[in-house]
C-alpha cells in the first residue's frame, strides 16, 4: 500500500476506528442510496416580494398539496384538502380563524393532529431516521419520532398513538404541536432550494427574504445582475452605490435602505433639496408612490435626480478608468449640448432632452464630482460599508452562491452564457485576458471574490470595478443586453432609444445543437442535462413558453415582481426536481398572505411536467449518491486494511 493511500486511510480510522463501526457505515449509506431522491425546489427573480416568495416557499410550488392527495386520495373532500393546505402554510394564523368558528376545538385538534400525523409520515418516508431527527423541533422532538415511527412491538397501536394524542390536547399543547408538525412538513417536502438570481430591487422586502434564506436548511444561490450590484454597493464600489440608491428611490423603496439597513438617507436629501431646489425634476418620476403624499414626492423626485446625475458621473469615471470595458458609448454626459437642450447618442443622432437643468456639471469636466456630490458619495460608501446587516446578508451571497452551479447534471445560471450569432462561445476581454464559456464565469466569479477578501489593494479595486461590469456590460453574462439605457429613459422622450437588445443566446435557445454545446462546454450530457435560468421574463400572455428546445432549456422568471406582471400575464415560475422528473408551475399573482389564510387560496395555478422519469429516481442517481460511493469504497478499503493488518482497530 502506498503511504499517502495508508495516510488517508489512517486519518479516515479517526471516525472509524473498529470492523464493526466501519461495517455499519456502509451498510447505512448502501442504503441511503436506494432512497428516492430528495425534492429540488427552484425559483429565480424574486425582487424583494417578499410575502409571494414566502407563501410559495411554504406551499413548496405544490408539493404540499401534492403530498395531502398522495396521503388521502378521495378520502377527504376537496374542501378538507385545501383548509389542511392552508393550516400547514400558515397554521397559526389558520388556528386564530378557527377557533372563531368552531364549536368543538378538541375534537378539531384530533381530527387535525392525526391529518397531520399522517402527511408528516409520507414526507418523513424518503428520508433517513436520521435525517428526520435532526430536522424535528427541539421541543418535541421524542413525540414527534414516537407518532411517526411505525413501532412493531406495540400490540395495541391505535391505543398507543391515541393515548400520546389525548395527552397532548389535554395539558393545552395542541396548538404548539399542530405548529410544530406544520412546520416540519414545510421542512421536509424540500430538500433543496435553489435561487436563481435577482433577489434584489423593485419590490419592498429583499432583506425579509435574505433573513429568511439565512436560517433556510439547505440552499444554493446563483447571483443575479441586482444582487451583484448589491454586493457592489456593500464592498464599497461607488458606481454600484448611486444605482442602488437610484432603483431604491426610483421603485419607491427607501425604506429598505432606511428601515431594512439603517442606512441614513439626510446627507442625500438634504444636498438635493439645497441644490435642486427650484427645479420640478419632472423627469425623474417615481414608481409605486401612491401612499407618498406631495412633499414626499417632491423630496422624492430631487432625491432621484441627485444620485442619477452623480451615477452617471461615476459611471463615466469607471469606464474612462478601464478602456478594455468598450463602454464608452455609456459615457453621455458630455455629449448633452447645453445651449441647445440636446444630446448627440453615440450612433450620431441628435435628440431634444426632457431635463436641461444640470447645476452641478461643469461643462469642461462634465464628469468631476462637486465637493456636495463628494460628500454625499463618501458618507453613503461609509454607511454601506459598516452596515452590519448588509454584510452579513453579502456574505450568505458568497457562502451560499456563485455564478453558476452544476447540480445533479443540471446547469442553473441566472443569466445568458455570450454567444456569436453563429452560436460560437462569445470571447470577452477581462482585464488583459480573453475568456469564453465556463472560463468566463470562474474569472468573473473570482474577481467578485476578490473584491471582498482580497489584501492586495490593486487586485481588490479590480474585483469591485468588475462587479459593476457584470452588472452593466452587453458582455456581462448576468446582463446580455447590448446597452443599459438607463439615461435615455430618463432625457429623451424617443422610445427606440429605450430599446435593450437581447444578446444572441436568448434567439438560440430553440437551436439544439447550440445548447448541446452549451451543456457539453460545463461537462454535462446533452441527452439527460437541462439549462435552469430565470433573468428575462417570461411573457406568457404573448403565447411565449418557459420550456425551450425540446425541454432541454427552462426560463423559469415569470414575474414575480409586480411591475412586470402586466407583460408576463402570471406572477412566476418556480422549478420542481422530485423523484419522477421535473415539474413547472406557473402562478396567478398573489393577493395578500390575509387572503391565502382566510379564502384558502393557493396561487398554484397551473402544473406541466417537463421532464417524467419511467424509472424513479434514487439517492444513488445523484451528485450525493456519486460522494456516498466514493465515502463507501473508501470504507471498503479501510476494512480491507484491518483485516491485512496495515491498520490497527482501536477498541
Amino acid at each position: 500500500m502506498k503511504k499517502a493511500e495508508l495516510r488517508y486511510l489512517q486519518r479516515l480510522a479517526e471516525l472509524y476506528p473498529t470492523i464493526g463501526k466501519a461495517s455499519t457505515e456502509i451498510i447505512n449509506l448502501q442504503s441511503i442510496l436506494n432512497l428516492p431522491k430528495g425534492t429540488e425546489h427552484f425559483m429565480s427573480d424574486l425582487h424583494g416580494e417578499y410575502e409571494a416568495f414566502s407563501h410559495v416557499l411554504r406551499n413548496g410550488s405544490g408539493a404540499v398539496r401534492k403530498k395531502i392527495d398522495d396521503v388521502f386520495g378521495h378520502t377527504l373532500s376537496n374542501s378538507d384538502k385545501k383548509a389542511l393546505a392552508t393550516l400547514i402554510y400558515y397554521p397559526k394564523e389558520k388556528m386564530q380563524l378557527v377557533k372563531k368558528t368552531e364549536e368543538d376545538m378538541e375534537n378539531w385538534y384530533k381530527i387535525t393532529l392525526y391529518r397531520l400525523i399522517e402527511v408528516c409520515k409520507t414526507t418523513a418516508s424518503k428520508y433517513t431516521r436520521s435525517k428526520v431527527r435532526k430536522a424535528l423541533p427541539a421541543d418535541y422532538a421524542y413525540v414527534i419520532e414516537e407518532l411517526i415511527t411505525e413501532k412493531a412491538e406495540v400490540l395495541d397501536k391505535e391505543a398507543y398513538y391515541d393515548s400520546i394524542v389525548n395527552t397532548i390536547i389535554q395539558i393545552g399543547r395542541a396548538e404548539n404541536f399542530i405548529i410544530a408538525l406544520a412546520e416540519l412538513i414545510q421542512r421536509l417536502v424540500v430538500d433543496h432550494l435553489h435561487i436563481l438570481g435577482d433577489i434584489f430591487d423593485r419590490g419592498p422586502g429583499p432583506h425579509f427574504i435574505m433573513d429568511r434564506l439565512m436560517n433556510y436548511h439547505s440552499l444554493d444561490i446563483q447571483w443575479g445582475n441586482h444582487d451583484v450590484v448589491w454586493m457592489g454597493a456593500a464592498v464599497g464600489q461607488r458606481a454600484c452605490i448611486a444605482t442602488v440608491l437610484r432603483n431604491s428611490i426610483r421603485y419607491g423603496n427607501l425604506d429598505i435602505l432606511e428601515d431594512g439597513y439603517g442606512i441614513n438617507m439626510l446627507p442625500l436629501a438634504t444636498f438635493a433639496m439645497e441644490v435642486y431646489k427650484d427645479d420640478p425634476c419632472n423627469a425623474f418620476e417615481m414608481k409605486g408612490t401612491s401612499n407618498y403624499n406631495a412633499l414626499e414626492k417632491e423630496l422624492g423626485q430631487k432625491m432621484h435626480k441627485a444620485i442619477s446625475i452623480i451615477q452617471f458621473k461615476l459611471e463615466g469615471q469607471l469606464i474612462h478608468r478601464h478602456r478594455e470595458f468598450h463602454m464608452e458609448d455609456r459615457c453621455l454626459l458630455h455629449r448633452i449640448d447645453p445651449v441647445k437642450g440636446t444630446v448627440t447618442l453615440s450612433d450620431g443622432k441628435e435628440y431634444p432632452m426632457l431635463d436641461t437643468e444640470f447645476p452641478t456639471i461643469d461643462w469642461k469636466h462634465p464628469y468631476e464630482l462637486t465637493a456636495g456630490e463628494r460628500d454625499v458619495i463618501e458618507r453613503m460608501e461609509t454607511a454601506f460599508r459598516n452596515c452590519e446587516k448588509l454584510q452579513k446578508h453579502m456574505r450568505l451571497l458568497l457562502d451560499k452562491g456563485g455564478l453558476y452551479k452544476i447540480y445533479n447534471g443540471n446547469l442553473l445560471f441566472h443569466g445568458c452564457i455570450p454567444l456569436n450569432e453563429d452560436g460560437s462561445l462569445k470571447e470577452i476581454q477581462i482585464y488583459g485576458k480573453k475568456y469564453k464559456g465556463r472560463e468566463l464565469y470562474d474569472i468573473l466569479e473570482t474577481y467578485v471574490r476578490r473584491a471582498f477578501f482580497a489584501v492586495d489593494s490593486m487586485e481588490q479595486r479590480k474585483g469591485m470595478d468588475i462587479l459593476w461590469f457584470i452588472w452593466a456590460s452587453p458582455s456581462s453574462p448576468l446582463f446580455g443586453k447590448d446597452k443599459m439605457t438607463t439615461f435615455e429613459r430618463y432625457f429623451i422622450a424617443d422610445k427606440e432609444t429605450h430599446k435593450e437588445t437581447k444578446g444572441a443566446y436568448y434567439h438560440l435557445l430553440e437551436d439544439e445543437k447550440v445548447v448541446d454545446t452549451l451543456l457539453q462546454e460545463f461537462d454535462l450530457s446533452p441527452e439527460h442535462g437541462h439549462i435552469i435560468n430565470g433573468h428575462v421574463p417570461v411573457h406568457q400572455g404573448e403565447g411565449e413558453s418557459p420550456v425551450k428546445c425540446n425541454g432541454k432549456v427552462i426560463v423559469i422568471d415569470g414575474g414575480f415582481c409586480k411591475a412586470y406582471q402586466k407583460v408576463t400575464g402570471i406572477a412566476g415560475y418556480t422549478l420542481i426536481y422530485n423523484s419522477y422528473g421535473l415539474i413547472l408551475s406557473a402562478h396567478e399573482p398573489f393577493t395578500s398572505k390575509e387572503d391565502a389564510v382566510s379564502k384558502e387560496s393557493d396561487i398554484v395555478s397551473n402544473r406541466v411536467s417537463v421532464h417524467y422519469t419511467s424509472k424513479r429516481r434514487l439517492v444513488g442517481d445523484t451528485d450525493t449518491g456519486k460522494a456516498l460511493r466514493e465515502r463507501i469504497e473508501e470504507l471498503m478499503q479501510l476494512l480491507d486494511a484491518y483485516r491485512k493488518g496495515y491498520i490497527k482497530e482501536k477498541k
